[in-house]
């Protein structure tokens, strides 16, 4: 038998890829692969923002054995990247959902975004009804303000990136 992927699972993946390929300058890196394996150990909801917080960490920290290898010449990172979900859930816009939030949202959006404010994907859906410009707005104020505490974690967390 032959395990494949579920289609969660590869939409996930390519989520992933595509939010850490946009901050970084491909071109330096060569003929290189960096191989990200993204186990969230424990978690109530956000997985996949999650996954794409800590795995750029993990990147800046594979880039930085590279480095120290000599096996690229300059740092390829050219910005900081994290996600962050945000919701409406009865009624209330709310940061960084938990599951059982999640799962009773009217609204779910997912948000990833640059330590410069640059928006790399936003995944939205009226889940209950459809959401006005206003509400998208707000969500993603809450995000952006989510994401920026993120980033100085991130920030902290790499001091020589």
């Amino acid at each position: 038998e032959i395990l494949r992927p579920s289609g969660r699972t590869m939409e996930i993946q390519r989520l992933i890829g595509r939010a850490l390929r946009s901050v970084v300058d491909l071109s330096a890196m060569g003929e290189r692969t960096i191989w990200l394996d993204c186990d969230v150990i424990q978690a109530d909801g956000g997985t996949r923002t999650a996954s794409i917080t800590g795995a750029f960490l993990a990147l800046a920290d594979a880039i930085k054995v590279l480095k120290s290898n000599k096996m690229i010449e300059d740092n390829p990172i050219r910005n900081y990247v994290a996600a962050i979900s945000t919701g409406i859930v009865d009624g209330e816009k709310m940061l960084d959902l938990r599951f059982e939030e999640d799962s009773r949202a009217q609204v779910d959006m997912n948000l990833v975004m640059t330590d410069e404010g640059q928006i790399v994907e936003i995944q939205g859906t009226g889940e209950a009804f459809p959401f006005t410009r206003q509400d998208m707005d707000d969500l993603m104020d809450l995000a952006f303000k989510g994401i920026s505490e993120l980033i100085q974690i991130q920030k902290k967390l790499l001091i020589d990136l």
